[in-house]
């Protein structure tokens, strides 16, 4: 896409001025997090875009219908009424749509996982850094003060080294609709398949289309990326060597990808092992990382932490910030999508780097992506060399 009219802001914006913001994709997502981001001052939607009308409809209603509504990206950033873009479609259109907006001097919020395979991780690096864009990925886990003070407990070196990362994110739910019906002329399909395969319409891929290999990449890439980039947060890790996993569709058949999935992936450099197992089948453990060293082990969710200290070393210590069970996939506290936004607005005003730039961002779904390369080739895959 070729560079807007006039000259990126490479400035930042005033406390008393306002940000515009353009919606690109406005599924579920997408509506939590406006609802966060309505509430940080100095910020107004002014543009919106969906390929699905009703979606179009609704995200229009958030400007008083005052706002610019298109079903393509491309006219909503060219616009100079538009500051910074929230893109939350999906996964397939994230690094396209994002290397666009840079390109047209717009700052960005992209939800994760940032990239849709390997490949595409240094094409959005590069119009990042070449436009000197702020680039947030949507990985709230980076801006939760327990998550932050739990990372300094494992760089204190009070656990010991660490050999094994065990990741879970479990739920129960029942299987979902597969009697979904859509009048098709209420959406640009074309522009929804955009880089994927040809296909013809399919009301239960677009409504599911985390689960389908063209357009998502499930558990590993929907829910482990989550866990992942905590993971290379606090051990400061890079690409994987290897990935062993196995997976079943033991619910849901009509999906692509598995419902239930274990991924091992190896940091031979870090004397690292990291386990992940996901399912829709049983919520045991829902969604926590235990980080297992020598003299005791990290638990934390994201609405706690717990240290468990081995042999003698040290006494039990907790911290919980939200209420309700352990390993809920939301909590009241802390509200990470609120903290998550306002970074990245804030970021935007003082052209400090984010909490998840690009570069973060990209790894962040290295081992997810290898995880889902060996579930396709035979359950085990290396690094590219």
């Amino acid at each position: 896409m070729a560079a807007s009219a006039w000259p990126a802001r490479s400035h930042g914006f005033l406390a008393n001025e306002t940000i515009n913001v353009g919606l690109i994709g406005f599924g579920g997502r997408c509506r939590a997090l406006v609802k966060e981001l309505l509430r940080i001052p100095g910020v107004r939607i002014t543009a919106v875009c969906d390929v699905f009308d009703p979606n179009l409809e609704a995200a229009h209603a958030l400007t008083n219908k005052q706002g610019f509504a298109t079903r393509d990206h491309r006219a909503l950033l060219q616009r100079s009424d538009v500051d910074a873009v929230i893109i939350a479609t999906p996964d397939h259109w994230h690094v396209p749509i994002t290397v666009d907006a840079c390109d047209a001097g717009k700052d960005v919020y992209v939800e994760k996982p940032l990239t849709h395979n390997l490949k595409e991780g240094q094409a959005v690096i590069d119009a990042e850094q070449r436009n000197k864009r702020i680039v947030q990925v949507g990985m709230q886990q980076r801006s939760m003060p327990h998550l932050q003070e739990a990372r300094e407990i494992i760089k204190s070196g009070e656990l010991g080294h660490i050999y094994k990362a065990h990741l879970t994110w479990n739920r129960n739910n029942p299987r979902g609709r597969t009697d979904i019906t859509i009048d098709e002329r209420l959406v640009d399909w074309t522009r929804f398949v955009g880089n994927a395969t040809s296909q013809r319409f399919n009301a239960f891929r677009m409504t599911q289309w985390r689960w389908f290999w063209d357009f998502g990449g499930g558990l590993l890439t929907d829910l482990m990326v989550h866990w992942m980039d905590v993971v290379n947060w606090y051990l400061d890790l890079n690409a994987p060597s290897l990935a062993v996993t196995i997976g079943d569709q033991f619910e849901r058949s009509i999906w692509e990808t598995p419902d239930t999935i274990q991924t091992l992936v190896r940091y031979p450099d870090q004397k690292l092992q990291v386990y992940f197992e996901g399912t829709f089948v049983n919520h045991r453990n829902r969604a926590m990382v235990e980080f297992m060293g020598q003299n005791g082990t990290l638990y934390i969710d994201r609405g706690r932490y717990e240290v468990y200290p081995e042999n003698d070393k040290g006494s039990y210590r907790e911290k919980v910030l939200g209420s309700g069970g352990r390993g809920l996939d939301f909590y009241d506290k802390p509200e990470a999508e609120l903290l998550h936004l306002t970074n990245w607005v804030d970021c935007i005003r003082s052209r400090n780097e984010p909490r998840c730039p690009a570069t973060v961002g990209v790894k962040a779904v290295y081992a997810a992506h290898l995880g889902n390369i060996a579930y396709r080739t035979g359950g085990t895959a290396t690094w590219p060399s």
